[in-house]
Formats: C-alpha cells, structure tokens, sequence
C-alpha cells in the first residue's frame, strides 16, 4: 500500500482518494497519474474520473462492480507510484490574448487597490509567466490555473454576479481560472478573451488539459475582432 494516499468510500457508488503527506505539486501529480491509469485501463464499472489538486473522485455504477473492487485497483495503482507519481504526458502551451479593464474586466481596479498595486503592475504580474492547469472545474471544464504571483491572495466579491460573460478571465485566492461559458460567479474579472475556449461540439470539449500551461497576453479592445470567434490552440514550436 502506498502511505501517501487515503482511500474513502463516498456514498453508495463512489471512492475518494486524497493525497496525504505530500507537498502541492507532488499531491497533485499524485492523483492525476492514478486519474490517467484508471483512464487508461478502462476499469470494469468505472463511470467517471475526477482529479483535482490533492484528491480524485472515482465514481462508478454500483451494480456492475463495488467498492471493495475499485478500492483494491486504486491501492494496487498507487503503490506502484510510491511518493514519486510521474508525469505521464509533456504539458502543452496555449497563449490567450485578454482585453483587461474597462468593460471586460470592471473589477480590475478593486483589485489594484486591494493588492496594493497599479492596474497595469497587476497586468504585468497576470501576464508575466506561464500558469499550470490544475484541473477542469464547474462550468464545463472550466480550467483552475494556478494564480500570479500577487503580493496576497484575492478575496472573492461579496456580492456574486449573476451572469459571467464567456471567455472571462477571473481570479481569487491564489487561484485563476477562465469562465469557458456564461454563469454566475464571485471571482473578481480582470478581462476578458474573445478566444473560443469550449467546443460545444468537439470532443473533448476543452483543448486543453491538467499539466497543460496558459501564457496570457494583452491586448487593446481595437484587436478584439481580429481573435473573436477563433478557438483556443496549442502553441507549436
């Protein structure tokens, strides 16, 4: 068995398995890995795989197979990882353009103020490295990046908005993420892509998945029209 994880169950056809005694990065490429072996494998029963950062959530229909036996693929699949889990694909790199301010990002100078900083040093900090994927969250894939390297973390609005515009760029905590279709939401926006980042129609939806990078990059609302409608894409070379 492997000491670093502990498996519950969670309902009548569901397993947890968190990560313990790890720091972030290795828990979270802890449970990813177990994520992509059970996806590989194609386990009897198993209906969905859902890693996020220390804790992967296996759900599985209860009358094809049990916990007992999902349980004991997950101990065989995590000892075999030890405290080392590998990386099982080399991450891609997607560059987003953002329009940040105005009406795009109203929140932009709230949260300058709140970090102590210039609308534009908080541009440079958003913008000034590449930002790992962590995992696919609600609305439909959205993706959980990690935050930029603010001074502090980035408190949540206190008033949610009820509708956020696609392609919104937000962050809270020590958290990003970008909303890929309308929903309510409380994270501060600090603009907005006119990239597509869901495809309704493709499968996957996402271009994009955990362990893959986002560099964004500004721009000015004039080159709006000259990305809208085009669809997120890997960078190549």
């Amino acid at each position: 068995m492997n000491a670093n994880v502990v498996i519950s169950d969670c309902g009548d056809s569901a397993l947890t398995v968190k990560a313990v005694g790890l720091g972030p990065e290795e828990s979270w490429r802890l449970v990813h890995a177990l994520a992509d072996v059970l996806d590989a494998i194609q386990l009897h029963g198993v209906q969905d795989v859902v890693p996020t950062y220390d804790t992967l959530l296996v759900e599985f229909d209860c009358a094809r197979t049990d916990h007992d036996t999902v349980r004991g693929i997950l101990w065989h699949e995590a000892a075999r990882f030890a405290s080392a889990a590998p990386r099982t694909r080399a991450p891609r790199r997607f560059v987003v353009p953002v329009v940040y301010g105005g009406d795009h990002g109203p929140d932009l100078p709230r949260v300058a103020a709140q970090l102590g900083l210039t609308e534009s040093e908080v541009i440079d900090l958003h913008t000034g490295s590449d930002l790992t994927v962590r995992c696919l969250g609600a609305p439909a894939g959205a993706p959980m990046t990690d935050g930029p390297p603010f001074p502090a973390p980035v408190p949540r609005l206190a008033s949610p908005r009820v509708r956020v515009e696609p392609g919104s760029v937000a962050v809270a905590g020590r958290q990003a993420v970008i909303c890929p279709m309308p929903s309510p939401g409380g994270w501060p926006l600090l603009g907005r892509t006119p990239v597509g980042i869901l495809d309704l129609h493709g499968d996957p939806l996402t271009a994009y998945l955990p362990g893959d990078t986002f560099r964004f990059v500004p721009i000015t609302p004039d080159e709006w029209d000259d990305h809208a409608g085009t669809p997120l894409a890997a960078c190549h070379g």
